[in-house]
């Protein structure tokens, strides 16, 4: 599984927060930047970096951290076959993927403790798609993005 991690500047020191405690977990992660929270940048260029690798390959997921995690969520989630989700605790980060199948986790660092992120991050990434009921759905949601087109 490969997995990629962007912020902009106001998710710059989660981003590296939880790039270190990834790599130390022994995840192989590759960031997509920004590489220096303190040059403010435009959180659609990271979203879009992450969001165009993911959409359509079953085998990337995606984290994305922004000052509330609102403008990622936005941005990511324009490209067909991606599904952000924004968490804000451990319960909302886990229906993300058994529920809804989330293929980038989007995360506020303006307002989430480090810690927690990190407990998010772990809780996410144990997490598996429980299909069934919840697999009609997300066909629904690919019905609408092929009607948009």
């Amino acid at each position: 599984m490969t997995l990629l991690i962007a912020s902009d500047h106001g998710g710059f020191e989660l981003k590296q927060f939880l790039l270190q405690r990834l790599r130390a977990a022994g995840r192989e992660v590759e960031d997509l930047g920004t590489d220096d929270g303190s040059v403010s940048v435009d959180y659609p260029d990271y979203a879009a970096a992450v969001a165009a690798r993911v959409a359509g390959d079953s085998s990337v997921l995606g984290i994305l951290v922004c000052g509330t995690g609102i403008g990622m969520s936005i941005a990511a989630n324009k490209f067909a076959g991606v599904r952000a989700a924004l968490a804000h605790d451990e319960f909302t980060a886990r229906m993300a993927r058994e529920h809804n199948n989330a293929n980038i986790l989007v995360l506020g660092g303006r307002v989430l403790d480090a810690d927690a992120a990190w407990q998010m991050v772990q809780v996410w990434l144990g997490a598996a798609f429980e299909g069934g009921r919840h697999q009609n759905r997300l066909d629904k949601i690919t019905q609408l993005e092929q009607a948009r087109c």
